[in-house]
């Protein structure tokens, strides 16, 4: 058949044109960009972003250099896009020895304890301090307990238990009492830092918590990593002299034997310590800790930008986004890898961040919120969460006009969800916001999963929590799409067991970001309507932060 001359050259110029390539899916694209800013960030080069260290110079240059690339404006009011933060470095070399039933002994440091000293002094000297076992350190008036029943601990050395009390249910045996310590749920009294703070209230000369893995939520190597290298703490009047002379850890194992050569049960004690008649027991055995401290100041920063508010009338007011840019730097003492690049922690949220940042910097001028939205990368979270409390003690916006915190640390990277966890579910009504947001998207809000490790009190949302701000911060789902139902809960006790605080959080071949980037747009979407809604975000009846943000905002009407 003779094909007619305008048919022949419409279809040879289709033969010849270049085919369409299909729509590139914005998830993927999204995890794209995302995988990039954590190749640099968790790259040998930025040598585990420790404070300090040339790792922190290019982190915060990266940040900085980011954000003005989304055309962000500097979030500092003096202009820059820094906030500096005052720290001091301790690097503590610690000799102990315990008398104990006639017998001295002398615990392996790194291996049987560790223990260092944040008093800014180049030498710390406890010399045969009381040993006394208190329980889990707790004093909860609220619930009626007081593990220190008026005993005098002023100079001695206080063996704590981690995590709260475990009280059972009475009428359930096989369950935790809900109206005790939350149940199953690890409130405050059962961080470790909450019993260093106890044991310093109470005048003590050293305090050691007990590791046990389950109940810490996480394995012995992370307390080593942390705590045998230099730690950091925020600059104070005082040299933290007021804080217990010496903090540390025992493994399980050694206080067993310790407890024991005093003559004493530790399983039987620790029995007994879940009751509220326990009282403290002396251990008959004494305590001496030499510590020798390298000490150096340093200047660490907070990178801060921001989308300025288009409302003259509400631009005053403020939405914080907030991740750490810090991880824990390298340790020369290992073999083979040194550096702790931090991929997931807290690289991957960094990207997030940045991810959310591009989204706000693209809206089109109609659709920009009235509200200021704030984007800071935070030092030192792996220290005790010091640059956002450094942030929430000396804010650069007021707080009391700070609608909330949305927090990121660490994303997704088993692929897509259709679920999304809640850490600190029920606490504010950013859950109510963020459950409509998810129903648009044919996925569910559930509460974290993992309550008894305390994740609450892990990251740096709980420093704008305790100080009032509504805080509102996510843990990945663990119903992972088109994997195995037990896939998303593999891939979390995977990590947390191999790679948490460890040189192998690194980019694995396997992870799939599109999860990622899907919880960036839910958390982006979740901002933008708290940053145009006419109601605040409010702390929910009974939650405990509620009475400051209330008591914050009687003060700022005054």
């Amino acid at each position: 058949m003779r094909i007619p001359l305008g048919l022949a050259l419409v279809l040879g110029a289709a033969a010849t044109a270049p085919a369409q390539s299909p729509p590139q899916d914005p998830d993927q694209s999204a995890a794209d960009r995302m995988l990039e800013h954590v190749r640099v960030l968790s790259s040998d080069e930025f040598e585990g972003r420790a404070p300090g260290t040339a790792g922190e110079e290019l982190s915060v240059n990266y940040l900085k250099q980011e954000f003005s690339k989304l055309g962000l404006l500097p979030g500092n009011p003096d202009g820059t896009y820094i906030q500096d933060v005052p720290m001091v470095g301790i690097l503590s070399t610690m000799a102990a020895s315990l008398e104990v039933g006639g017998q001295m002994l002398t615990p392996a440091i790194l291996n049987e304890y560790s223990a260092g000293s944040r008093h800014v002094a180049p030498a710390v000297d406890v010399k045969g301090s009381e040993i006394v076992f208190v329980g889990y350190g707790v004093v909860a008036p609220e619930y009626g307990w007081d593990d220190f029943k008026g005993v005098d601990v002023r100079g001695k050395t206080v063996i704590m238990l981690v995590n709260d009390p475990p009280v059972r249910d009475p009428n359930d045996p096989t369950k935790l009492d809900e109206k005790m310590f939350k149940g199953k749920a690890m409130t405050y009294y059962g961080r470790w830092t909450y019993k260093y703070e106890e044991a310093s209230a109470k005048g003590a000369a050293a305090c050691l918590v007990v590791h046990e893995t389950g109940p810490a939520g996480y394995p012995w190597a992370v307390v080593a990593n942390s705590w045998g290298r230099e730690n950091f703490s925020l600059q104070t009047p005082d040299g933290d002299a007021g804080r217990v002379a010496v903090e540390g850890w025992l493994t399980l194992a050694y206080a067993k034997s310790l407890f024991s050569a005093a003559g004493f049960d530790f399983d039987a004690l620790k029995a007994a310590a879940v009751r509220k008649d326990f009282r403290p027991v002396d251990l008959k055995a004494r305590a001496t800790f030499a510590v020798s401290n390298k000490i150096r100041p340093l200047a660490s920063r907070n990178v801060i930008a921001k989308l300025e508010g288009s409302d003259p009338s509400r631009r005053g007011e403020y939405v914080i986004y907030s991740a750490h840019w810090d991880h824990l730097g390298r340790n020369p003492r290992l073999k083979g890898h040194q550096i702790f690049n931090g991929a997931q922690d807290n690289a991957l949220g960094c990207a997030g961040l940045l991810e959310i940042a591009g989204r706000f910097a693209g809206l089109p001028a109609g659709e920009r919120p009235g509200r200021t939205i704030l984007f800071l990368a935070v030092t030192a979270e792996e220290q005790g969460l010091l640059g956002s409390e450094y942030y929430a003690q000396h804010p650069l916006y007021p707080l009391a006009r700070t609608l909330a915190d949305i927090n990121i640390d660490g994303m997704q990277y088993a692929g897509p969800s259709r679920d999304i966890e809640d850490v600190g579910y029920g606490n504010s009504t950013i859950d109510d916001v963020a459950q409509e947001a998810l129903r648009e998207d044919g996925r569910v809000l559930v509460p974290d999963t993992d309550t008894e490790k305390g994740y609450f009190f892990r990251s740096d949302h709980f420093e704008f929590a305790r100080v009032g701000v509504p805080a509102f911060y996510t843990k990945s789902g663990l119903d992972v799409i088109g994997k195995p139902a037990d896939y998303g809960r593999m891939r979390r006790d995977e990590y947390v067991a191999i790679d948490y605080h460890k040189v192998t959080d690194v980019i694995k071949p396997w992870w799939d970001l599109r999860g990622a980037a899907r919880d960036a747009d839910l958390l982006f979407r979740i901002g933008l309507r708290v940053a145009k809604a006419d109601e605040w975000p409010q702390w929910k009846p009974g939650c405990e932060f509620k009475a400051r943000r209330d008591a914050m905002m009687a003060g700022a009407q005054h």
